[in-house]
């Protein structure tokens, strides 16, 4: 079986053949040549797999030859041999491109190493990937028919994020679609999960997760009584497999520990920021601070204008008390972005800097409105994609880079709430002037089927605001969506495949906190 085509490329190639003979025996075709001259005119007329290249040959030598056959083809992997092991020679040939080198003298077995990973690594790779895959299916299988609890749930949740960017690099093992029933399965259950035992969290801070009420006391507060200036970095609407994409990048900059936690119920930016800022549950902030909670349709602008008093509000009753005030921002467009990152060195000294970042949520919607977005991404995975582009290349990434400069500066990142992708529709029945949201609702006399959403009685339940009398809230499970019965097969294929939030599923409840430590200072 042919495992792959070599070229070897060394003046005294006559002192390899036992080498040579040993690869042909492990299914490697190899040709040879002793000069850097005729290596090029071999590349030139042949596709190679591989390259072994002689550093020292009479004539051209190896890193002339290396250049010369990255002009023919750039994406061809050359692996140097050397007897020199000068740090100046290896740097140079690093910069070359080489993709990996060996020290003479050479055993065969070496070779054969070097040849499995650029040859057979991927097929190997996915040999492993699949036994994992199929242990953690099984698993994760098991555990949902067990019953998982909350801790146990973010287990499940994080392996299934894991394996979704893992099987993205590895689609030649067709797993997708066991995967998908899998994510359906643990999605469903989820939902009778958090129906079950959502009440008594919120009633109670024993035997529960952390909760949005809990994200800056657990995070932000010890920061700043250890004597940290804290960035503390609210990203709308960003699921947690965004930010393991988004932490892939930071890891150069900064040391990074996490944990999770579940936020409140309606996974929505009224309902989730506003208790992340407090640190109390919607009912709460309505009865405590009446004059920050105030009253009208669920939008960003009534319901999140108070979010700097209300985290001042917070900072006393837990005795926190600063030399100076709380400094806000919300970057809400790309301009304002790029004068934050370039004066951002300017709030060093701010003991405590609230950044609310919406460009995650600005890209779902846009997704949502936009067909040149959805055929860019139209999956989760292509949506991971987009976010990492997004992120890489973003104001908000150099702003934390110039952050991970200074040393008496932590950066805590989190997020509100994630988003789902919603395929499903639920056919609502109630009142027309109850709450436009996809994924929950709040009005008269609501109906909706039970497998699809969560009914809510009474407000008090859920810790919750009170509507009115006859006011009820209803609040999607899974991947469903709401629409009502008019004009109903327009808007169903006007939303489906959407990103929305506000509902009950693993994607929009289980989120990360993130705490970076400046690297290397």
């Amino acid at each position: 079986m042919n495992k792959g085509k070599l070229l070897w490329v060394d003046d005294e190639i006559d002192l390899l053949r036992s080498h040579i003979l040993f690869l042909n025996e492990k299914g490697y075709l190899v040709d040879t040549v002793t000069n850097g001259e005729d290596a090029i005119d071999m590349v030139s007329q042949n596709q190679y797999d591989l390259i072994l290249l002689d550093e020292m040959m009479t004539g051209m030598g190896g890193l002339e030859t290396l250049s010369k056959i990255k002009e023919i083809n750039p994406a061809i992997p050359v692996v140097m041999i050397t007897k020199n092991e000068e740090e100046s020679l290896m740097e140079e040939a690093i910069g070359s491109k080489i993709s990996d080198y060996l020290l003479k003298p050479i055993k065969p077995h070496q070779v054969l190493m070097i040849c499995k990973k650029f040859l057979e690594g991927k097929e190997i790779s996915a040999q492993f990937v699949s036994k994992d895959y199929l242990q953690d299916f099984n698993y994760i299988s098991r555990r949902l028919l067990d019953g998982p609890k909350w801790d146990e749930w973010i287990e499940i949740y994080l392996k299934l994020i894991n394996w979704e960017i893992e099987l993205q690099q590895h689609p030649e093992l067709e797993f997708q679609s066991t995967f998908d029933d899998l994510i359906k399965e643990a999605r469903k259950e989820f939902s009778k999960y958090i129906e079950r035992n959502y009440k008594s969290w919120v009633h109670s801070s024993e035997d529960r997760p952390l909760l949005s009420v809990d994200v800056v006391p657990e995070s932000v507060l010890p920061l700043l009584k250890e004597g940290y200036n804290v960035f503390f970095f609210v990203l709308d609407c960003m699921r947690y497999d965004q930010w393991l994409v988004m932490e892939d990048a930071l890891r150069n900059y900064f040391n990074i520990k996490k944990f999770s936690y579940y936020s409140i119920l309606p996974t929505s930016t009224p309902y989730s920021r506003n208790a992340i800022f407090s640190g109390l549950f919607p009912s709460e902030i309505e009865k405590y601070y009446p004059e920050l909670w105030t009253h009208g349709n669920d939008d960003e602008t009534s319901h999140n204008r108070f979010e700097k008093e209300l985290l001042e509000k917070l900072l006393e009753r837990k005795k926190v008390f600063l030399k100076s005030d709380i400094k806000y921002i919300k970057l809400i467009d790309p301009e304002y972005g790029k004068s934050f990152e370039q004066n951002i060195l300017s709030l060093i000294d701010q003991r405590l800097v609230a950044v609310v970042v919406n460009y995650l949520d600005m890209i779902a919607h846009s997704r949502s409105d936009s067909t040149i977005l959805k055929e860019i991404a139209p999956n989760e995975q292509a949506y991971l994609s987009l976010t990492k582009s997004w992120f890489v290349h973003s104001s908000l990434f150099r702003a934390l880079k110039n952050l991970s400069t200074n040393k008496k500066v932590r950066v805590v990142i989190t997020t509100d709430h994630g988003s789902i992708r919603c395929m499903h529709v639920a056919k609502v029945l109630g009142d027309r002037e109850a709450l436009p949201n996809l994924r929950y609702k709040f009005g008269r006399n609501l109906k909706v089927e039970d497998k699809q959403a969560v009914y809510i009685r009474n407000s008090e339940d859920y810790k919750l605001p009170k509507r009115g009398i006859a006011i009820n809230y209803i609040i999607a499970k899974e991947d469903f969506y709401f629409i009502y019965p008019t004009d109903y097969s327009k808007y169903m294929n006007l939303y489906k495949d959407t990103f929305q939030h506000g509902g009950i599923s693993m994607e929009e409840m289980i989120l990360p906190v993130a705490v970076l430590e400046p690297k290397n200072l």
